[in-house]
């Protein structure tokens, strides 16, 4: 008998993503499709993916965001009767709207934060889609739980912020259910877009770890929507991401996006660095722009940190009540010196760190004592814990031992404010403050050093000079662990472990010069205001258009379960190769030319033995044997070990090291296909690469008889990547005149004499079969790599010369479903074998030769 357990992994490796604990049937919200077809298709989890041809009826753009939470407040009425919502001016997603096109109209998918009776979701749901433009999605208890309590802040979060779960109460175990409940959660997320989307029209944009998996089951549905993703907390390196069990699910969930977005370029290049370690993906960087090449689309990388929202700052600021508040704040810190900390009560904000420094400040420099004050605001914590209840106590206990230590009769040195603070009273301390500090050991990106930039400057220039009776300044130190310090060049870097440092540096910003601060606050204004948070959604939505500006013109193809679900962007023509139909034509014909790759192709990459199987001499020997068959195995080995294979083959044609070397049969001598057989290049080829083994673990040199091939697929892949690139440049420098080619290919570099390549062999071969009065009437060309890619190539070009009939019969297929220039495929070596062994079968008995001659 199965566990519960088991068969939900059952359930998710067969794309059956379960939603736990089975909510009540919902009345569908009323949309309109602009696609041709019936409406329940799309209600069927199982259905195929829209990708109609048609035009779209609609004229108007619009874009669909979702995130966990909907931009509104709700509020129960003070009768119990129904609910009263309001827009939440605080949220992000409302702010971006500032910039996206004024004519675009905005979607909002979401959760709310209160609980909603099920009796009540659906009247909900119709006066927020009215009134709001909202779409809340509704989470079961048992699943919100799990969902955002259990997996989104005890794994991700954590992990995301390089805590690893080394004990049940540091982080939390992985736990299989809280995963499940993460995949139902996403789902329900993605049940509620499909309910109000356009597919053809509508851009989709989700933001952040709550909904990693989103992209994949929308990209199931529709798979040329439009769709972007932006993560607003850090991507850990790739050491800790891949302690994640689940790590390759969300990566491929990730590369169903368009378009990627992160606040740094840190990040960024963690998330590349995964895909590269795990899924062996390069990135390209052109014209400015990141792009990630995944089953021939291209995954647009974006770099831009979120900015605020200038214009509910200045309002803020304008407000009478703020004018009191900073009033009466100068009139209490009269005479001090304050520095001002506003963190969420959260592990990562290293509060505990900051108020150390500010006792190793007081210690260092007693000038300061009774001078400078640390006002240190706690937001209230969105989390729980064992280890946020230690800190709790530890940030308490540090902060009575300063205060009796240095404090006096009116002076207390750290004012810590347990409450929550509204955003006029928190300005009001970013006016009056001469410092703000952050020493967060790690963050997304941390508004508050641009929030406290633009109160300090006032609602004008003027006011605030009148205000001050000086020039306008600031002072900030922050932790080089957070997303906004790459931007605020002025700001004093700090390392927040190094407390001595920190409290230096907190010295260094409240003792500097007025003209320095003053410069060095233009400049932090001038960036901040610049790039506000309708500059970042404008350039995320601008890249989004450009990323996604050839989607209706491509053809596109869903495969893969579950997680390993993608989608292919091949030629319209690609399709998979029919048994059936490849076995008739082969009866039909009278000349063929059978071209078989080895590795890859009749050989499995992943097997460690590479002679053939018994099966496959038994099938490439009954097909060479037919007197009507030209049959050439063509490949990059060498013809040593090639020849000792195929010996039982006698009629089979070899081309060995891509060419150079080649013989029509057992029978016939080798000959020499390459235009030059010097190889005095070797001596200054081989002691470059030998110089590059050595200080590059895992790789290796083989040596051919007509090339040198550098090996590094055992290698570290980013350390590997990078030595190939270096090699090929210096071995191109090296051997500049010489008469060889340096190429690079997987996990290779190799340097082989010009003019030799699988499909200089082919044509080769096309143009004997022509001169000996066998014109090929049937070609099938097997190969799964790039050097095969070549012989696909050279056969059009070989029916424009006439070294082909433009009536031949051509069966170019490559191994695997990727982008190609071959028309067919099949999956792999094992579909391989089977469509030869038809082709041997059908072989007419009469036309086989003698085996012995």
């Amino acid at each position: 008998m199965m566990s519960r357990s088991y068969t939900n992994l059952l359930d998710l490796a067969s794309g059956n993503f379960p939603v736990m604990g089975q909510p009540r049937e919902k009345k569908r919200l009323p949309r309109v499709m602009t696609v041709p077809g019936v409406i329940s298709e799309l209600d069927d989890d199982q259905a195929n993916s829209v990708t109609s041809d048609a035009p779209s009826s609609a004229i108007q753009d619009r874009i669909i965001i979702v995130a966990n939470q909907l931009p509104v407040k709700a509020k129960r009425r003070p009768d119990h009767k129904g609910w009263s919502f309001s827009w939440d001016d605080d949220s992000l997603l409302l702010q971006l709207k500032d910039g996206l096109p004024e004519e675009m109209e905005v979607l909002y998918v979401g959760s709310l934060k209160v609980d909603v009776d099920p009796i009540e979701q659906d009247d909900v749901s119709q006066l927020l889609l009215d009134k709001f433009k909202c779409v809340p999605a509704f989470l079961p208890p048992d699943i919100l739980t799990k969902f955002y309590h259990g997996f989104c802040k005890h794994h991700l979060w954590p992990l995301f912020h390089y805590m690893l779960p080394f004990s049940t109460n540091h982080g939390g175990r992985f736990d299989r259910s809280l995963w499940e409940a993460y995949v139902a959660a996403n789902k329900i997320f993605s049940q509620r877009v499909i309910e109000v989307i356009n597919p053809e029209d509508d851009y989709v944009w989700i933001h952040d770890y709550h909904l990693m998996v989103l992209p994949t089951f929308l990209r199931r549905r529709f798979n040329r929507l439009r769709m972007g993703f932006f993560l607003h907390i850090p991507f850990p390196s790739s050491e800790i991401y891949r302690t994640l069990p689940v790590r390759e699910e969300i990566l491929k969930a990730l590369l169903n996006s368009d378009l990627i977005g992160f606040h740094t370029f840190d990040y960024a290049r963690h998330f590349l660095s995964c895909c590269s370690r795990m899924l062996g993906l390069e990135y390209q960087s052109k014209r400015g722009y990141i792009g990630l090449e995944y089953y021939g689309r291209t995954i647009g990388i974006k770099i831009m940190p979120v900015g605020i929202h200038m214009g509910q700052i200045r309002s803020v600021l304008s407000l009478a009540d703020k004018e009191w508040r900073v009033a009466e704040l100068k009139q209490r810190f009269e005479g001090k010196t304050v520095l001002l900390a506003v963190d969420d009560m959260d592990v990562f904000k290293g509060i505990n760190l900051k108020i150390l420094a500010m006792e190793q400040m007081l210690k260092q420099h007693p000038k300061w004592q009774e001078r400078a004050v640390l006002v240190q605001i706690k937001n209230p914590a969105r989390g729980g814990g064992n280890d946020l209840e230690e800190i709790q106590i530890e940030i308490q206990e540090s902060c009575k031992r300063i205060n009796e230590t240095f404090g006096q009769p009116g002076y207390e040195p750290i004012v810590f404010i347990d409450r929550s603070v509204s955003l006029c009273e928190r300005f009001a301390y970013y006016t009056i403050a001469e410092c703000v500090v952050v020493t967060a050991v790690r963050d997304g990106m941390n508004l508050t050093p641009y929030e406290y930039i633009v109160c300090r400057q006032g609602v004008s220039e003027s006011e605030s000079s009148s205000e001050s009776n000086g020039p306008t300044k600031s002072m900030l130190v922050v932790s080089e662990f957070i997303g906004c310090s790459p931007s605020l060049s002025g700001a004093i870097r700090v390392n927040p472990w190094n407390i001595e440092s920190t409290a230096e540096a907190m010295n260094e910003a409240i003792s500097m010069a007025d003209g320095e601060k003053q410069l060095r606050h233009e400049k932090h204004y001038r960036y901040v205001s610049s790039h506000d948070v309708a500059f970042w959604s404008r350039s995320f939505f601008q890249d989004m258009e450009r990323t996604c500006k050839d989607h209706f013109k491509r053809r596109c193809w869903g495969i893969g379960l579950s997680f390993g679900f993608r989608v292919v962007a091949l030629d319209p023509n690609f399709g998979k190769l029919s048994i059936d139909h490849i076995v008739s034509v082969y009866l039909r014909s009278k000349n063929r030319a059978i071209l078989l790759d080895y590795d890859g192709t009749v050989m499995p990459e992943t097997s460690h033995n590479k002679t053939p199987s018994a099966e496959v001499i038994s099938i490439v020997s009954a097909l060479s044997n037919d007197t009507k068959n030209t049959v050439f195995v063509v490949s990059g080995r060498g013809r040593e070990s090639l020849g000792k294979w195929f010996s039982p083959c006698t009629k089979l044609g070899i081309a060995a090291e891509h060419g150079y070397f080649m013989r029509w049969s057992a029978n016939d001598v080798w000959e020499v296909c390459g235009q030059n057989s010097e190889f005095g290049w070797k001596q200054i080829a081989e002691p470059v690469m030998k110089l590059y083994t050595e200080s590059t673990d895992g790789s290796n040199i083989e040596t051919k008889e007509s090339a040198l091939v550098w090996h590094h697929r055992d290698t570290d892949p980013g350390f590997g990547s990078s030595q190939a690139k270096e090699m090929l440049d210096h071995l191109e420098s090296v051997l500049a005149n010489e008469p060889v080619a340096v190429k690079r290919g997987q996990y290779i570099v190799e340097v082989k004499p010009q003019g030799v390549s699988k499909g200089v062999v082919s044509k080769k071969i096309f143009t004997t079969m022509a001169e000996r009065g066998k014109l090929a009437d049937f070609v099938l060309c097997i190969g799964d790599d790039r050097s095969d890619e070549e012989m696909f190539e050279i056969i059009s070009s070989a029916i424009s010369s006439g070294v082909l009939s433009p009536n031949t019969s051509v069966f170019a297929c490559t191994v695997g479903q990727k982008p190609s220039k071959a028309k067919y495929y099949l999956d792999d070596p094992a579909e391989v074998i089977n469509m030869l062994e038809a082709l041997a079968d059908a072989s007419d008995p009469d036309s086989l030769s003698d085996t012995g001659s």
